[in-house]
């Protein structure tokens, strides 16, 4: 008798901690912060990683990184929202990303998430960025795996039982598996609790498509769970490969900007798209929370990357969308962004 298939909405095991579903934020560089976590909690998703932090800039107490880039809020850990049929509500849960060269610096670096009250932590080992790779971290790690793993063994020390998952590239070039082979000496030398596989090589960034037969097969062979991202985009999609792999779960990374409907839909709450109001909605929420994260002046500025993640969600005519997202851009305060947003000045759709 055959076993029966996970879904994505079953809990599962990262080292101690019980996740409630199988679905999960991705670390987002410059992005995931604390309010771009909760709008994917708020839609159903299990974990949510934080966007990669500098593991010398917590060691040096810099003011930024520790009193924004590690805030916590405590709406974030509140209970996420059951699927259709489940009883029951655990805590969402907080990953931390942490990137760095230095095993002594990780060590202090990990302790101080730790202390700011992470459930995990998250190493980048596969930042394809060239201002990171230099230093010696990110990809950079996939060619100096002792280097990765004393960082991981590290990190396990000033974490004190937090689970710590590292997140890698299948390689650093095309064709090359240094990542699946770093996965599972990561996991039998430096006790790593899960590996965060993006099936694709540091060079080509987030082009091709993903290699998901070798993440499949580093499933089958790596003694820890799997966790999937890369090319997550369409809800049938991210089905499909998370079966087709048997990944303990899928990290939604850019699939998920300005759509946090995705968790819905994968988790089974939601079937249709969100109508246009939704969005609108959603994005004043998101404002407000730029406001309360970065005060007025900093949040009109931060906000402009995520305009037009929403506006291709509103489906406006092209032109009006163009137009639209010019305007956005140019907007001087978010008094005229909130104008520009009006309900009654838009075509907007209902949902479908």
């Amino acid at each position: 008798m055959g076993s029966v298939p996970l879904r994505l909405t079953d809990p599962w095991m990262l080292g101690p901690l019980e996740v409630p579903n199988r679905v999960l934020l991705a670390p987002l560089a410059g992005i995931g912060n604390w309010f771009v976590r909760l709008q994917a909690k708020r839609y159903g998703a299990g974990m949510a990683v934080s966007e990669m932090v500098s593991s010398h800039a917590i060691h040096h107490n810099n003011e930024r990184t520790c009193n924004e880039m590690l805030r916590i809020h405590p709406d974030e850990q509140e209970p996420v929202p059951s699927a259709p049929g489940e009883t029951g509500a655990p805590a969402g849960l907080v990953s931390i990303q942490l990137f760095g060269e230095d095993p002594a610096v990780m060590r202090s670096a990990a302790a101080r998430v730790r202390a700011a009250g992470a459930d995990a932590i998250d190493i980048n080992m596969g930042c394809p960025v060239p201002k990171v790779q230099k230093t010696g971290a990110g990809a950079a790690l996939l060619a100096d795996p002792n280097r990765a793993i004393a960082l991981a063994r590290a990190a396990c020390e000033g974490g004190a039982g937090l689970p710590v998952t590292v997140k890698l590239r299948s390689g650093r070039r095309p064709g090359e598996t240094d990542g699946f082979e770093l996965a599972h000496r990561l996991v039998a030398e430096a006790g790593v609790a899960a590996i965060g596989f993006h099936p694709r090589s540091a060079a080509v960034h987030h082009k091709g498509t993903p290699d998901y037969e070798l993440a499949a097969r580093l499933v089958a062979s790596l003694d820890a769970p799997v966790i999937l991202t890369g090319g997550l985009n369409e809800p049938e999609h991210i089905r499909d490969v998370f079966h087709a792999t048997g990944a303990a779960a899928v990290m939604l990374a850019r699939g998920a900007l300005g759509n946090p409907w995705l968790f819905e839909q994968l988790l089974g709450s939601r079937h249709e798209q969100p109508s246009g109001e939704e969005v609108l909605k959603e994005l004043n929420w998101t404002i407000d929370r730029a406001v309360e994260h970065l005060g007025q002046a900093r949040a009109t500025r931060y906000l402009r990357k995520f305009y037009p993640w929403y506006v291709v969600r509103l489906r406006l005519d092209r032109e009006i969308a163009k137009r639209l997202q010019a305007s956005l851009q140019a907007a001087e305060t978010l008094g005229q962004v909130r104008a520009l947003l009006d309900p009654e000045r838009l075509p907007l759709a209902v949902a479908a």
